[in-house]
């Protein structure tokens, strides 16, 4: 259920000081009326305003002529923006009206970024746009904008290193130094069948050579 009410004073989602609006009932009793912002809509609260009309009106007055000082001042004003980009121009990230009003916040420019419009409805990628500031009634402040892309670069891979071969050569080393070693206690070479005793059996005896012709053996004491 909604309530008539006056504002007290000017907020920016809902009006001005002295505008009349409809709002929720719990909205007016639970916000407006404790922090004064708006009274309720009576005859005694008519005659007040009636009574501050003139008030009302100057301090209008006085708003419009700072809107067009504003409005020159952000038009000769170009800003730039420079976001985290790919090699493509892509940013990482948007452009929001957030942004455009804390660029304009480093310019001195105290605007709320509900009042900022941009030309694109997203803005992903570098170039030149506009932002569109809305200032007091139905005046409006066109700003130039410039998307500038920052390349985040990033350190090529190094090659891995080659501990395979490594273990290979030393491997190698290991087998030679085993080889010699064994070599030295009188092992067997890796590659060489250790004799048996079946083999020293098996192997032919050798004969003791004849003697020449002609050449008779020496006989001992008891032949001769």
């Amino acid at each position: 259920m909604s309530v008539k009410v006056i504002l007290n004073k000017d907020l920016a989602t809902l009006g001005e000081e002295g505008d009349v609006k409809d709002v929720a009932r719990g909205y007016a009793r639970n916000y407006l009326f404790p922090r004064g912002i708006a009274l309720p809509y009576t005859p005694q609260t008519i005659k007040l305003f009636e009574a501050r009309k003139g008030e009302i009106e100057a301090r209008k007055t006085a708003k419009r002529q700072d809107a067009l000082g504003i409005k020159e001042r952000l038009e000769n004003l170009e800003i730039s923006v420079t976001m985290p980009a790919g090699a493509n121009g892509k940013l990482y990230g948007a452009v929001t009206p957030q942004t455009v009003a804390d660029e304009l916040g480093k310019q001195g420019f105290d605007v709320d970024r509900k009042r900022i419009d941009l030309s694109a409805t997203s803005i992903k990628v570098v170039g030149k746009y506009k932002a569109t500031v809305r200032l007091y009634e139905n005046s409006r402040a066109e700003i130039q904008l410039t998307v500038i892309g920052q390349e985040i670069k990033t350190e090529s891979p190094r090659a891995p290193a080659r501990p395979a071969r490594r273990r290979r050569d030393e491997g190698s080393m290991d087998e030679s130094v085993s080889r010699d070693a064994s070599a030295s206690d009188g092992a067997p070479v890796s590659g060489e069948a250790p004799a048996t005793d079946e083999a020293v059996a098996e192997a032919p005896a050798v004969s003791e050579p004849e003697p020449a012709s002609g050449d008779e053996p020496e006989k001992g004491p008891a032949e001769a």
